[in-house]
This record gives C-alpha cells, structure tokens and sequence, in this order.
C-alpha cells in the first residue's frame, strides 16, 4: 500500500525530512568542519497521536562496517566523504535502521495533575509508516524496505511495590532493512509517521 508519494508497510507510514542528521561533533580545521559517523547515524524526535499521547522517537542507522571511520568534510568548495584516504560516494547495498518509540508527557501535562493516556497497541498498530529517499526538492519513494521486527517491551516501573497499580508502559522497537545501492550520499533518507486519518504524528531526516 502506498501513501502518496511514499511507499508504505503495516503498521506505519514514514516521511523524510531535509533537516540534515549528523551524529558527530563539528571540528573547526581552518577553514573547514569536519563530520565523524562511527557507529551510524542517530537521531531523535518528538511526536503526538491526535487527540491522545505525545511519544518520543529515536532512529539509528547502521550497515556493517560503512559508518566507521567515515568522515564528512565542508569546506569552502563544497563537501566531500572520506574513509582514510579513499572518497566515498555512495550508500552500501544494505543498510539497517531502527527506532524506538516510549510515551512521554505532553508539554501541557507538565503544568497539570491527574490522569494521563499512554500509548498501546491499539494506538500503535494503528501507525503508517513509509519511507522515502530525498534528492534537493525531490521525494521519491524508497522501495523494497522491509520490517524485520517489531516488538513491544516492558518498562518496569521505579516503585517495584506499585506495579500492580500503576498503569504499564511499553516502548515499541521496529527494525528495518533498507536496500540503498546506488544511492548518492548526498540524498537524505526521510521516515514519517502518519495517524490512520492521514495526520502526520512525527518526522525525521537520516542526512550524512
């Protein structure tokens, strides 16, 4: 099933974002920065069910051995990717991504008591997840991506004692394998989560 331009899996409709993702720390060298990507991309964001709980999500991008030791350098010239001394152009064959979503208070809870909702599975399995590779303005759909697991978990809570009283949350963990040969380093791989009347909930951008 597709949803507009993206295409789309059970569960979840994800967008891309331009906002660029760098899990490094900027290093001025001169007249340049420089980018580290050792252990993958990660990113994070906040989200909320219309009507119902806010959420938290954290996405992290990994394939094998391509993040380590990959650097991004700007400069005034434009930007390059370096392993060591080779130039990188390209995303590997396979990539692999993850996030996690656990609900959170809304700002507005903050300032009030009293009973709140929480995510479920119902909430949950009602999300629509796509996918989508982004190119400039460009949004084209990332195709063949596939769920290789999702799970809920247990989170216990801090008073042991009350857990028969307190409400149980969960967070929820979705994996995906994303095939990404080809694709130009500079494209950002964008995921959207979209409530089933169409709202978009939460959004993030992979960017190296």
């Amino acid at each position: 099933m597709r949803y507009r331009s993206l295409t789309c899996l059970p569960l979840v409709c994800l967008l891309l974002l331009a906002a660029p993702l760098r899990s490094g720390s900027a290093n001025p060298q001169r007249e340049k920065n420089v980018w580290n990507y050792d252990g993958g991309l990660t990113i994070s964001t906040e989200g909320k069910v219309p009507n119902g709980p806010c959420f938290h999500l954290s996405e992290h991008v990994t394939a094998d051995n391509f993040f380590e030791n990959l650097r991004r350098v700007d400069t005034a010239s434009g930007t390059i990717y370096r392993r060591g001394n080779d130039i990188v152009t390209e995303f590997p064959e396979l990539m692999h991504l993850s996030f996690t979503i656990y609900d959170q208070p809304c700002s507005e809870e903050l300032q009030t008591t009293g009973t709140r909702l929480y995510l479920n599975r119902a909430m949950v399995g009602a999300f629509r997840i796509g996918f989508a590779w982004k190119r400039g303005i460009e949004l084209r759909p990332a195709r063949e991506i596939k769920l290789k697991n999702a799970e809920a978990r247990l989170i216990p809570p801090y008073a042991q004692e009350l857990a028969e009283e307190l409400p149980k949350k969960y967070e929820w963990v979705f994996q995906f394998d994303v095939p990404s040969k080809g694709i130009p380093l500079t494209d950002s791989l964008v995921l959207v989560i979209h409530s089933p009347d169409g709202h978009i909930i939460a959004r993030v951008a992979g960017r190296v």
